[in-house]
Parts: C-alpha cells; structure tokens; sequence
C-alpha cells in the first residue's frame, strides 16, 4: 500500500470539497525538494558500509520545513514524501507557522554499535546540512532515532556551519534546548482534542470506554492521562499483544510492569497478561487485531500505519476514532467508517501535540527563551482546542468526515500564502 498514494488521494479530496485553485492543487501534488543521499561509513570491523538516505521539503508557504529522521529497514522515497506532505497538512491544521519535511535513512539501528551509530547520524547531516538550519529545515526525531542522535547531528551542523544554531534540531534533550513537556506532548494534545470531542458527543469521562493500540511513549502517555482524567481504560496493546477487562485497567500498572519486569496487575512484559499469575483475573488476553474491533466509546490507535482498512472497516465498533498514530486509516476504510457514522479524528489534528511543542521548542530557541512547563501546556491547549473547534465547523459547514475538514482548513491556509 503506497502511503503516497494514500496521501494524494486525500488532497484530492479535500480539493474537490473547497474548489481548490487548480494550479495550487497540482503544485500541492508534488514536493519542492527530494534529497537522495549515500552516506558511506566506517564500520568497527574496518569496512566501509554505504547507507542510501533521503530528506523530503514538500512545503515551505507558511514556515521553514518541520520534520522528523527515522532510522528504519522499511525506509522509502515514497514514505517520506507522504509523511512530508501529511507534516505540512499537521502544521497547518494547527495554524502554526511550520511547513512539512521528513527524513529517513535506510538501516537497522539495532544492528549497530554506538560507534556505527553516531559516524551514520554525522555522515547523514555532512550530506544535507546546506539543505537544513532554523531558518530553512529543521528535521527532529522520529522512529528509531533518540535526543543522543539529535544531539549527534547538532553537533555536527554547527561544526559545519562554524556556528550555534540550537534551532536546526528540536526534540534535544532540556539541558541542550529541548522544551519542557515534549516528551508527552503527543499524548497531551491528543487527550485536549478527545476531551473536546467527549463534549461535541455528550459524554462524560467516566462513561467512556477506551482501547488504545499501543503502549509506546504515546500510547502509554495518552492510557495515563486519560485514567487521571476519569476515562475508563479497558484494553491496552504492545507489539506482542494485549489484554482486555471490562471493569477497566490501571495503566499506572502496565508502565509500572514494563519499567520494572514484573507482573503488576493485568500487564504483562513484552506481551499480554498472565492470567494464571496475574492479580486482575478477569483480564482477557486479546491480539491487536481483536482490541480494534471491541465495543468501545473510543479508540485510540497509537502504533501501525494502515491498521484500520476496507478488510475490517465493517467490524469496528467504537463510536469514535482518535489517530495518536501516523495514517493509520486508510482511504478506502475512511469512507466506510464514514458512512456507518464513526466519528474519526484524524491524526493530522489529533497527534498534533508533538510538532507543536517542537515548534515551541525552536520558537524558544531562537529567541533565547526557555518557558515553564505550565506555559508550555497552556499554549498547546489553546491551539489544540482552537484547531479542534474550527475543524469540527468545517466538518459541519461542509458535511464531511473530520479528515476531509482538517485537509479543507490547513489547504486553506496553504494555498493562501502560495505564489503561483
């Protein structure tokens, strides 16, 4: 499934909707600049191992290139250009002054020595860094790549540049730039725009059932502050599987369980609950697939891409859809979720959170400042909720899905500061 293909079908979408300028909207088909490179590095054994890279710039009207550097097997041309041109859409659903960039190298990270490692994230910023900078590109972390790499990479631009720049990279460690609250931002924005849809849909925390896909940074984040809010947690997820109790789940336990490798509750390490050995005994252990399709309120996928898709749309039954995840819908299960009246808040709006607080991250940077963590989360609530409430009117104005909404408002902007 090409995920760029996926992407240009829903800008199609939303440019038939809002009658889009036709040459704005074939302009928006294609990125500024794709960046191929080959970064040749020493290995401990003394061979030199060529590693094929990419950095994709697919929008700049509204603000510097904003996007993150994934070290993964899978990498393709195709995958960054569709995250690049999905993180320009994010920027703009928000109304924050970023366009949409992405990188990513080929390789296994887990394959390397740390010493591999760092020559790979140098070698990688000797071949872009013309391309990059605070006022030009200013990539981040993202799948497999860590605040160390980041840290890697500053390190190396600066040498280059003969200069500081601490806002070429965010997502850095707070000692080094970062921003207070970035490590549970994602989460955070997505909690702010489920509580908002909570009350578009007349539901109170604690009458709402959630399962969530995932128990990564995100996941485990959104399962935490969700519970503290009153939310009812009845199905969690890791790679290895997942477990299900109706009477709902502690997830101070499951993070509790992953940190310290015991059994606690009804979470097991790496996998699902013993239920043998475990204390909750009415837990059920359920595989992914199953924890999509239970009769919740709201779920909540926050791991794959194209999870939910035509093969299984029809058997999902939460009410209500919160994308913590990348492009986990895809087109084709987008309009059946549609037409059985699931509402979907789409990953572009709702894990927003994170490249919010990295544009807070680069915005403190570059003005010197460093802000509280109070503040950071009193600013992402305001455009959090802000960018919820104009997409649901879009969504009503225009009697579409909110995937559809969000396209229509960040097109919008887009197209508005684009010279043609």
């Amino acid at each position: 499934m090409n995920p760029f293909e996926n992407a240009l079908k829903q800008l199609d979408t939303a440019a038939a909707v809002m009658n889009l300028d036709r040459d704005k909207h074939e302009i928006l088909k294609h990125p500024d600049r794709v960046l191929h490179v080959s970064i040749p590095v020493k290995m401990d054994n003394g061979s030199v191992q060529v590693f094929k890279g990419f950095r994709s710039q697919y929008n700049n009207a509204l603000g510097v290139y904003k996007g993150g550097i994934r070290y993964h097997w899978d990498v393709s041309e195709d995958e960054v250009k569709a995250l690049s041109f999905w993180m320009a859409i994010k920027c703009a659903a928000v109304n924050i002054p970023l366009g949409g960039g992405k990188g990513g190298v080929i390789v296994n990270p887990k394959e390397l020595s740390e010493g591999e490692l760092e020559r790979l994230s140098r070698g990688y910023v000797q071949k872009v860094w013309r391309n990059i900078g605070s006022d030009k590109d200013v990539p981040a972390p993202d799948v497999y790549t860590t605040p160390q790499i980041m840290g890697w990479m500053r390190s190396e631009y600066e040498k280059l540049v003969g200069y500081e720049d601490p806002g070429v990279i965010t997502g850095k460690p707070i000692d080094q730039g970062g921003s207070e609250g970035r490590s549970f931002s994602t989460a955070q924005g997505g909690v702010y725009v489920t509580r908002q849809l909570s009350e578009k849909l007349g539901k109170k925390p604690e009458d709402t059932t959630v399962a969530i896909q995932g128990f990564g940074n995100a996941g485990s984040y959104m399962a935490l502050i969700l519970y503290k809010l009153g939310y009812k947690i009845v199905a969690v997820s890791d790679s290895q599987g997942g477990v299900f109790r109706q009477a709902g789940i502690d997830p101070e336990k499951a993070v509790a369980l992953k940190q310290s490798g015991g059994l606690l509750g009804c979470y097991c390490v790496g996998s699902v609950c013993d239920l043998e050995n475990g204390e909750l005994g009415d837990c059920q252990a359920i595989s992914n697939e199953d924890l999509l399709e239970l009769d919740v309120d709201t779920l909540v996928p926050a791991a794959l891409e194209n999870v939910i898709t035509k093969e299984n749309a029809n058997n999902i039954r939460a009410k209500a859809i919160v994308e913590l995840a990348n492009g986990p819908t895809t087109p084709e299960a987008d309009k059946i979720l549609h037409e059985k009246g699931v509402v979907v808040v789409p990953d572009v709006l709702a894990n927003a959170g994170g490249v919010t607080v990295s544009y807070f991250e680069w915005d403190q940077n570059v003005k010197g400042e460093h802000w509280s963590e109070k503040e950071v989360l009193e600013r992402l609530e305001k455009i959090m909720v802000g960018a919820f409430d104009e997409i649901w009117q879009a969504k009503e104005k225009y009697g579409v899905d909110m995937r559809t909404a969000a396209f229509v408002k960040a097109l919008e902007r887009i197209a508005g500061k684009m010279k043609v």
